[in-house]
């Protein structure tokens, strides 16, 4: 039987792109996100492997909404094998002083609190089904790292993310569940767009970045949730090679 995924954020960029790099694999994909109009694309641009995803409008941030989504995942497929924590978001870039509370909880909700909602559901459903065991991978960013200017916010959840998955792999050891995690640069989506405008810099100018296509982060992606349960990718970068990082430059 073809191994069973759920992939938040599956409306657009990243998670489209793993999603159909998933389903055109040979898995079933319940596809997870706030617009149903953006899940159905995601489906349709997955050509022939589309029978294969169900598409489950879910809002990360509420309890009840992901436990729909993994009873719903689970009543059509049977299982539950891999999780690719991927939902999240930003605010504009500005000055740490200037954002609202309001920025500031809805960034930590989608990001930190959604990956742990759907995380605490994978553990739940991975432990008691037949075989026991899966696998989670969570999206952390360059961010998880080092930040760039006037994002506090995000950056705060992506160091956070990194912590969970830490925790979530130690404590999954027993139920074989592991819990990987994939740190994005670059990859090129219309989150990134204004990238090839120009972005701020930590010196005060702006710079056009290099960005990588989206389809090579689709493929580790999939080729972290391919291997067997017994062998974790712990932490993978993937980055466009020359864009500012290492060395900050």
């Amino acid at each position: 039987m073809n191994p069973v995924a759920i992939v938040t954020g599956a409306g657009s960029g990243i998670g489209r792109a793993s999603a159909i790099a998933l389903l055109r694999a040979g898995w079933r994909v319940a596809l997870a996100g706030r617009r149903a109009d953006a899940l159905q694309d995601t489906v349709a641009e997955a050509g022939d492997a589309g029978p294969r995803a169900l598409a489950v409008p879910t809002d990360v941030r509420d309890p009840a909404s992901v436990k729909a989504l993994f009873a719903t995942t689970r009543d059509t497929f049977g299982r539950v094998d891999l999780l690719f924590n991927n939902a999240g978001m930003g605010t504009p870039a500005m000055p740490l002083e200037d954002l609202s509370f309001e920025q500031w909880k809805d960034v930590v909700d989608i990001n930190l609190t959604g990956a742990f909602l759907c995380t605490q559901e994978a553990f739940r459903v991975m432990k008691e089904q037949t075989p026991r065991g899966g696998r989670i991978i969570n999206n952390g960013s360059i961010s998880a790292h080092a930040p760039r200017p006037f994002s506090a916010p995000y950056t705060a959840t992506k160091h956070a993310i990194t912590g969970l998955t830490k925790a979530a792999s130690l404590d999954g050891r027993a139920y074989d569940i592991a819990c990987g995690q994939i740190d994005i640069g670059n990859a090129a989506t219309d989150m990134t767009e204004r990238m090839t405008r120009g972005v701020l810099q930590p010196r005060g100018d702006t710079m056009v970045e290099p960005r990588m296509d989206v389809r090579h982060v689709a493929e580790a992606v999939l080729h972290m949730a391919s291997l067997p349960l017994d062998t974790n990718v712990q932490f993978m970068t993937i980055m466009a090679t020359k864009m500012p990082f290492v060395g900050r430059g």
